[in-house]
């Protein structure tokens, strides 16, 4: 029931009455079902990645097996801006982070070879993680950005042609829908490689699945790819300078962005902006865009 199409219908998927006994599908058939897909699809994928397939394992298994997350939730995905990826060649893909259903969403239906940058915890989680481990998904650890950055520097240096990184520059969910101020690792990245970055904006997946809820909803989620952006010419890779954050022994540092990767940074933010609604922040100054609550330090 999952479909791309070129229109954004607003009628509900559902009946009242039917949303109502929605619960007894989630818990009855969706939930056992994509175990039972996962169970299945990563010893499939580590067994292609040892023989060298993890292109295949990652466009072929994952993706399907994301789409079919989608099928059966349902969801309808919208899919705008495909005419802006250029086959075979590798981005820095930064998307806006609404919910965990950003993760199907994107990986079914973006096309792309890509290395997602992940939080550690999600290595923890049987099979998912013996799986995203052969394909060459990242794990870093976000209270340890010297850690992040090597696992990011590893991960990258290591790229096949055509295969690209992707960051959720937020570093978390959005709980109230707003841009999060960006973390300058993945534009860091995108200048250090000469890579150009490629934003993305999900929209409706925090109405399927919110922040911190386990209840998923059938629904319409949208992503709009947006034309990419050329790291500027002639901008080399430079020593970044790092500013405390408290006083006394054991303070945090982070780093101070350059010019140039502050820039690429604005730039892709307004670009994701442009897709969300008026309340997220269309403007690429990264003040009104803030939400209030946000206290995460400047770590890839």
């Amino acid at each position: 029931m999952t479909e791309a199409s070129s229109t954004h219908a607003e009628s509900p998927l559902f009946p009242t009455w039917l949303d109502r006994l929605y619960p007894l599908w989630m818990w009855l058939i969706l939930l056992p079902a994509v175990v039972l897909f996962t169970i299945i699809a990563a010893p499939v994928a580590i067994l292609v990645c040892l023989f060298g397939g993890q292109r295949f394992a990652n466009l072929r298994i994952a993706a399907l097996w994301a789409r079919l997350i989608a099928r059966l939730t349902p969801v309808r995905v919208e899919i705008e801006g495909m005419e802006n990826v250029e086959p075979g060649r590798s981005y820095v893909v930064v998307a806006n982070h609404q919910s965990q259903y950003d993760i199907p969403v994107i990986y079914g239906y973006c096309g792309l070879d890509l290395r997602w940058v992940m939080k550690a915890e999600i290595g923890r989680i049987p099979f998912v993680a013996q799986g995203c481990r052969a394909i060459g998904h990242i794990f870093i650890d976000r209270s340890d950005p010297e850690q992040a950055r090597a696992a990011i520097n590893r991960a990258v240096a290591d790229l096949p042609d055509g295969t690209g990184v992707l960051f959720f520059p937020e570093g978390t969910r959005s709980r109230s829908g707003e841009l999060l101020r960006f973390r300058k690792g993945a534009f860091r990245v995108a200048i250090d490689r000469g890579l150009p970055v490629l934003p993305m904006t999900v929209t409706g997946t925090r109405d399927i699945l919110e922040p911190g809820s386990f209840r998923v909803r059938p629904g319409r989620a949208r992503l709009v790819i947006h034309p990419p952006i050329e790291p500027e010419p002639g901008v080399a890779p430079r020593g970044r300078a790092v500013r405390g954050s408290g006083g006394g022994r054991g303070r945090r540092k982070e780093a101070l962005p350059d010019p140039a990767t502050q820039r690429l940074s604005d730039r892709a933010r307004v670009a994701i902006a442009s897709a969300l609604g008026p309340a997220s922040g269309r403007s690429g100054d990264p003040g009104p865009a803030v939400a209030r609550d946000e206290r995460k330090q400047d770590a890839p």
